[in-house]
């Protein structure tokens, strides 16, 4: 739990070594982590709101709040997958254009989509939702870090996690989740969680396809994509 902060948050937790077994356990802690950050976003939401903010200027400063409070990581992520995805060639072109770390036309869009999206679902869905959505976020990092999914590249974090989470843990995970969503918005909440599991596997597994395995990156992209779609369905009236 400690790396799992460490890693998620800008807590200033110490962590004096990392190893296989303890990145592992942060992944499959990871869902808490978020929920944290949830109840965060949904106190600066409420908080911004009561105070007169207009809707969608509340739900911009507690994206960006919650940029902050991870070091701004996911979206990061989620701007080099979308650069990636988006280039032509053979997946090591792809992989050193994720690494570069410019932001070309397809990150801008793939981020003024995502965080456009947050900023207006956020004022529109339910204040539990703001949980759910973190926590469905950080659990898509199990489905990324399935047995039997490779790692892209030797090194970095998807190489230390890649692999490391069963199926039955992702399983309860997800299971778990749906419930909750029950009681945050009967019949939205459940299909936002399954409609954003579902996306998360159509996404490890077409950069699978492309980059030949997962990256640090696609964990991002993957939380970023989650946390968008169980907003966007529990906003819907």
């Amino acid at each position: 739990m400690r790396l799992a902060l460490s890693w998620l948050t800008v807590l200033p937790v110490r962590v004096d070594a990392v190893d296989g077994r303890a990145a592992r356990r942060a992944i499959t802690c990871a869902p808490f982590v978020g929920a944290l950050l949830g109840l965060a976003a949904a106190g600066v939401l409420h908080g911004l709101v009561w105070l007169g903010a207009p809707a969608l200027l509340a739900g911009f400063l507690t994206v960006g709040g919650l940029a902050l409070a991870t070091r701004g990581m996911h979206l990061d992520g989620l701007a080099d997958t979308a650069d990636g995805l988006g280039c032509y060639g053979p997946p090591e072109r792809a992989l050193a254009v994720m690494k570069d770390g410019g932001a070309g036309p397809f990150a801008v869009v793939a981020l003024l989509v995502v965080l456009g999206g947050q900023a207006a679902a956020l004022p529109a869905a339910p204040w539990p939702a703001v949980v759910l959505a973190a926590a469905t976020g950080r659990a898509a990092f199990a489905l990324c870090c399935l047995r039997g999914v490779p790692a892209a590249r030797p090194e970095g974090l998807g190489a230390l996690v890649a692999g490391t989470q069963p199926p039955h843990t992702a399983l309860l995970w997800w299971l778990a989740l749906a419930v909750a969503g029950f009681f945050v918005a009967p019949w939205h909440g459940p299909i936002a969680v399954a409609l954003a599991g579902a996306l998360v596997l159509l996404l490890v597994r077409h950069t699978g396809r492309r980059f030949g395995g997962i990256t640090g990156d696609v964990l991002g992209a993957a939380c970023e994509t989650a946390s968008l779609v169980v907003l966007a369905v529990c906003a819907l009236r």
